[in-house]
Formats: structure tokens, C-alpha cells, sequence
């Protein structure tokens, strides 16, 4: 455990102003299992020689890698399954009515991780939606994180990883064996494009979205950051568009302008009429 208190003060404060994630007092064992590896691939003794040297110096490539080891979601193919459920059976089918004279669908799937959920829908809609392949799909996933990026990018995965939820018939499919790792074939890989946002910050420029999976990364930010990140949902998600949180989130409390529309045992947000109205 941490020495200094200061010492574990000072990764909160960082972590914080450079992803708005907030380390609660009383995780400390998270800290110290996520930086320990960090410290010793840089070279360092132990974690508080590594604080020193951070301590010493301005915002470097070293503290990019603290912040994105601590900032690093669980996550896995199909996670929580019910989510794609309701987007195979019911969101693409409306979508695909909904958008049949444009034939032009946007996804974004924030805080992507290593990229499992994007390429999960990247399947979903090869599998179970070839009317598409006609379509403009443009299916992004971010992170904060450049080397969360750069793995998912390469869309390979190891033999716990892809155990994870996904389907053997899946693995087959749209996998194929490279050493003891599994390659996600590039029809799928390249469906979808990665980019780095910070959430917490100004986001770049992107289309209006049809569907949003932001799910599993509200719970580590305060009410004042999920407001604003709410705020710029806003602006770019669809008035008839689709907005998914994990099963632990909610916009409740926090931003009036969503309606929670729910289904068997899965859900997802809609932007109020009220809110619709008063943005015309």
C-alpha cells in the first residue's frame, strides 16, 4: 500500500485533471495494482520513486501513462448481453425504416477500451443485417486512451479474452488464429474507426449520431462532469436517435432532457419531446 498519503493525494489530483475520473478515498489497492506494473516497465523501484520523478517535472508522456492506467474499463465481447439484444431486435430494425431513403446510419461507441463492444456491433450488424452492406455505416469508438487505441486497432486478442462472450459459431466466423492469439478478420476490423476523446474535454467534430453506447464510464466521473458530458450528447445524437448507458447509469437527477425507454431487461435514452421542442 502507499506510503504517503500525499503520495496517493497526488495521483487523485492528476488522474482528475486529465480525465475527470475521480479515485474515491479507499482505492488505493486499485492505484497500487495498476501503477506497480507501470513502475517497473519505466524503470522505477517502486511506485513512490515514480511519483517523485512526476512530481519533478511538467505534464509528460509518463504522466499520460499513469492517468491512462488508471484509467482503464473492464470490458468484453457482448458484455451484459441484453443491450445488443434490444439493438439486433428492435433499434437497427426501427433504424433501418427510420433511415431507408438516406441509407445512413452513424454509431459511436465511447470509452471503447480495447475495443470489444465496437467490434461486437461491427459483428451484429454483418450477422444479422446484409441489407446494410448498401448503407453508409459509420461506426466509430474512442477512448482517451492511445494505447487502448492502438490495441483495439489491431483487433487482436488473447484466449481469455475472446472466452469472454463471445460464441464459438462468432469465433470461427470472424476470427482466425495467429500463434496462441485470435485476429479479428479485417472485414470486421475495418468496419470500425478508433480516434482518441477525452470525454471530460472538448470532443472533435463528429456527425450527428443515430446511436450512442456510452455505457460503464459515467459512474467514475462526478454530477458536474456527467452534466456536461450529457450537455454535448445533446448536441450530436439524433432527435429520434439512441442513447445506451450501462445497467449502473442513468441520466436521473442529473439531465431532465432524456426519457428512459425500457424493454425486457434492457433500455435505452431518448431525448424528451419537451427538450425537442424547445431546441426548434
Amino acid at each position: 500500500m502507499f506510503t504517503s498519503s500525499m503520495d496517493f493525494n497526488y495521483i487523485q489530483k492528476l488522474v482528475y485533471e486529465h480525465s475527470a475520473i475521480v479515485i474515491e478515498l479507499g482505492k488505493e489497492y486499485l492505484v497500487e495494482s495498476r501503477l506497480s506494473p507501470l513502475a517497473i516497465r519505466e524503470g522505477f523501484c517502486s511506485i513512490e520513486e515514480m511519483i517523485l520523478k512526476l512530481r519533478s517535472q511538467p505534464y509528460t508522456d509518463l504522466h499520460r501513462k499513469v492517468v491512462e492506467a488508471m484509467t482503464i474499463n473492464e470490458t468484453s465481447f457482448f458484455r451484459d448481453i441484453y443491450p445488443f439484444e434490444l439493438l439486433k431486435n428492435r433499434v437497427i430494425p426501427e433504424l433501418l425504416v427510420k433511415r431507408s431513403s438516406e441509407r445512413k446510419l452513424n454509431i459511436w461507441c465511447a470509452a471503447c477500451s480495447t475495443g470489444q463492444e465496437p467490434y461486437t456491433i461491427a459483428m451484429l450488424l454483418q450477422e444479422h443485417f446484409p441489407l446494410l452492406v448498401n448503407w453508409n455505416v459509420q461506426l466509430i469508438a474512442s477512448d482517451l486512451s492511445q494505447d487502448m487505441i492502438s490495441r483495439a486497432q489491431e483487433g487482436r486478442y488473447n484466449q481469455i479474452e475472446v472466452n469472454r462472450g463471445l460464441s464459438t459459431a462468432f469465433l470461427l466466423k470472424y476470427f482466425h488464429k495467429q500463434n496462441t492469439d485470435w485476429q479479428i478478420n479485417d472485414e470486421i476490423r475495418h468496419a470500425v474507426k478508433f480516434q482518441e476523446i477525452n470525454l471530460a474535454s472538448s470532443w472533435p467534430f463528429m456527425a450527428n449520431m443515430d446511436i450512442i453506447f456510452m455505457r460503464n464510464v459515467m459512474i467514475y466521473f462526478d454530477i458536474a462532469t456527467k452534466k456536461s458530458i450529457f450537455n454535448k450528447v445533446k448536441q450530436i445524437l439524433k432527435p429520434d436517435g439512441y442513447l445506451f448507458l450501462g445497467a449502473a447509469e442513468t441520466t436521473m437527477n442529473i439531465d431532465d432532457s432524456f426519457e428512459n425507454i425500457y424493454f425486457d431487461k434492457a433500455g435505452y435514452y431518448r431525448l424528451k419531446e419537451s427538450f425537442l421542442s424547445k431546441r426548434l
